[in-house]
């Protein structure tokens, strides 16, 4: 593999370090690496992959840009609003560096699929944000035998590690079961700073040009947390759990599952229902003066950015101990940002032995904001 004189100006920051030189440089060109979403981590690993020479970088993602993606997922600009991410994406690749090929697959990586597109490529980046796909790609690459280079954030806490369980542990052997449904907020609800992708992507993407390059200290069997806020790095050892179903010695997980079922997804739809109501609806009985409590559950700084009419903010956490402030005579609705979280609260009403009527804003305030007041902010 011969590189052009081009090339050997834009990599020469590289060749000129003995622990890469050319012989590494053609390591990275010869490399494919795929990518797990092309979101907040995605972004920066794909930015920097491209600019240092990997050969083919391959995207899974079928989402479309969107304004509130702009604020950390600095691959895509308020040009690309509507486009497929996969497109944005690989235009940024090609206009850094247009020696990388780009393969895109505008899909959503299943159990079905997974094996199919994962297997030619030398390592993964899971920049994944939902507990489903980490069991997937995880499973899958240990049964592909791939290393997937892992990260995590939330509000201001991120996390990195590298799982090859031909090496080490896999994410199984970290989280062996995932949280119950519901409990772990996005970061649609939650919040994320927005460099905080930047920084945890950055770390995935030097872990994986190590690993092209054959560096023995990777984050294999340890765990880097990142707390933005007080801007503090800890390191925890990971030991390999010889009882892990699906790298142990006694492995009972053959081949992928139905990982929507794994973490309680499917479960949690055949529930008893939530009664609920549009916005529309809440709408018209607003208009005709009925007396309907509306409980919004989010938290005050929530609650100031948009907020419906005739609203009180009780959050979620204190919705129990305050439900005597609440009029079990009147139907109650209850808000939240997308209709999530205030399912919870009902619940919990319920349990605790609440007597009203209880109905759930469907899709919450954004539903709100679409269909009734086109003037509210969204968030």
């Amino acid at each position: 593999m011969d590189f052009s004189k081009e090339e050997i100006t834009r990599y020469s920051r590289h060749l000129i370090l003995p622990e890469v030189g050319l012989e590494g440089q053609k390591q990275l060109k010869n490399a494919k690496v795929l990518l797990i979403g092309s979101g907040g981590l995605g972004a920066p690993i794909a930015l920097y992959l491209a600019a240092a020479g990997i050969g083919t970088i391959g995207i899974v993602d079928f989402d479309e840009v969107d304004v509130s993606n702009l604020q950390r997922q600095i691959i895509h600009t308020t040009k690309d609003i509507g486009r497929p991410k996969i497109a944005s994406a690989a235009d940024k690749i090609k206009a850094i560096n247009p020696h990388v090929r780009v393969l895109s697959y505008n899909t959503k990586l299943t159990s079905k699929n997974a094996l199919d597109i994962i297997k030619d490529f030398d390592a993964v980046a899971d920049c994944t944000d939902n507990f489903p796909t980490r069991y997937l790609v995880n499973d899958a690459c240990v049964i592909l035998n791939k290393p997937s280079f892992y990260g995590s954030i939330y509000r201001f806490d991120g996390q990195a590690s590298v799982f090859y369980a031909d090496k080490g542990p896999c994410y199984r052997c970290l989280y062996p079961s995932p949280p119950p449904a519901g409990f772990a907020p996005s970061c649609a609800e939650g919040g994320v700073l927005g460099v905080l992708p930047g920084i945890v992507g950055c770390i995935q993407a030097n872990e994986i040009i190590k690993f092209l390059l054959g560096a023995k200290d990777l984050l294999v069997g340890r765990l880097l947390t990142f707390d933005a806020w007080k801007m503090k790095f800890r390191e925890f050892k990971i030991q390999k759990d010889e009882n892990c179903p699906i790298c142990g010695k006694h492995a009972s997980i053959k081949s992928l599952i139905d990982y929507e079922d794994f973490c309680g997804l499917k479960s949690k739809n055949e529930e008893e229902a939530v009664e609920e109501i549009s916005a529309i609806e809440l709408k018209n009985r607003l208009e005709n003066k009925e007396a309907v409590n509306i409980i919004d559950i989010r938290e005050p700084h929530e609650y100031a950015i948009a907020k419906l009419p005739n609203s009180k903010v009780i959050p979620l956490g204190q919705v129990v101990r305050r439900m005597e402030e609440i009029d079990q005579k009147n139907d109650t609705v209850f808000v939240c940002k997308v209709g999530t979280r205030s399912v919870y609260a009902i619940k919990a009403l319920k349990e605790a032995g609440f007597t009203g009527r209880l109905l759930n804003l469907k899709n919450g305030v954004l539903a709100w904001a679409e269909n009734v007041d086109r003037e509210m902010a969204v968030y």
